[in-house]
């Protein structure tokens, strides 16, 4: 693909997302979210490889249903009510559906199962935008409907991501499914607080994103896509793979890492709450997500590839140039646990601290 090529794709992913942050006119968000799906799929298909493909076709078929589904809602929704503000639905039913479809575009469970296998087809650049970047607009459009959401609803959707994207990824060996059901569960964690504290979700959003495009940059420099390949990494960067466990212990929420700051926010916000049994699910539900980033860890730091003579092995990286973007993403991936202070501070609602 050209520069200029690349240039304007990417260019025009900015400008959807830009659009659906700007909009509060129903058509104008559609429109940014067409833009951001139409500007991915060349992307995707950039490979000429029947799996990039296939994946490509199945994103396209996705969105376009969550797109229709979404025109479909708001355009009732006006016809009813007589006007396109997005923080002015008055039909409840159609605001929910409504969220569905965002849903459905993020790929929260149960509408998650095309999220996997799409994520498996393409290359790892464009499935670290496919996982951080395009679900910024529809959270943004979350963001704006949460006030009309039902709550009961809002829980059984975060507890299903949360339980599923724990369990899928348990028997999984590619690197990319495992980061895709990763990304079900996070996604789980933020919709728990969407109506409570929509601005801790904010915050969880920021973190994730920070977290995902660390492992997604540590793995595409060490050149792996299956678990067993990271035995290889010490071989390749020792540096690299002791930052790549670390970093992995974050994902995984441990403390005194990144990763554990909004879910201790969470708990701690859902408890007060006095939501005992739904904090108590999610943290129920994070075990088995633990169980597959620690198959990583060992994979990572336990584990040696075959030493024989007719293997090859590399033994340096080639390539500096994912080293500068790379680096402020692990600092803040590994030690922004300090700053949880100033998270508190972040999420407080007139004044009042809501954690």
């Amino acid at each position: 693909m050209t520069p200029y090529v690349s240039f304007v794709l990417f260019t025009s992913l900015g400008l959807g997302t830009t659009i659906t942050f700007a909009s509060s006119h129903w058509l104008l968000a559609w429109l940014g979210l067409e833009i951001n799906t139409l500007a991915i799929i060349p992307l995707m298909a950039q490979r000429n490889h029947p799996r990039a493909l296939e994946a490509t076709t199945k994103y396209f078929l996705v969105q376009a249903m969550a797109a229709t589904l979404m025109l479909f809602t708001v355009t009732s929704n006006a016809w009813m009510t007589g006007h396109w503000e997005v923080q002015e639905s008055s039909q409840p039913i159609l605001a929910m559906i409504t969220f569905l479809a965002l849903g459905l575009k993020i790929g929260i469970a149960p509408m998650h199962y095309w999220l996997p296998e799409v994520m498996q087809g393409v290359d790892l650049m464009t499935g670290m935008i496919l996982a951080t970047w395009q679900k910024l607009a529809p959270m943004a459009m979350m963001f704006q409907l949460a006030p009309e959401m039902n709550m009961p609803l809002l829980l059984t959707l975060a507890i299903t991501s949360t339980l599923m994207g724990g369990w899928g990824g348990i028997n999984q060996t590619q690197l990319r499914k495992i980061l895709a059901y990763s990304s079900i569960a996070n996604m789980g964690w933020m919709l728990v607080v969407l109506k409570y504290m929509p601005n801790l979700m904010v915050l969880s959003l920021v973190f994730y994103i920070v977290m995902t495009m660390s492992i997604f940059m540590m793995v595409k420099m060490a050149a792996v896509t299956k678990i067993n390949m990271l035995s290889t990494a010490w071989a390749k960067s020792p540096t690299l793979s002791v930052m790549t466990l670390v970093v992995i212990l974050s994902i995984a929420s441990l403390p005194p890492l990144t990763g554990f700051t909004p879910k201790w926010f969470i708990l701690k916000s859902l408890t007060q709450q006095e939501l005992t049994i739904i904090p108590t699910l999610m943290a129920l539900s994070t075990l088995m997500s633990l169980f597959f980033y620690l198959r990583l860890c060992y994979s990572v730091a336990l584990t040696t590839s075959p030493n024989t003579n007719n293997t090859k092995t590399s033994w340096r990286l080639k390539s500096k140039q994912m080293m500068k973007p790379m680096a402020p993403f692990i600092t803040l991936t590994v030690m922004a646990f300090p700053l949880s202070p100033l998270a508190t501070a972040l999420t407080m609602i007139n004044g009042d601290p809501t954690l």
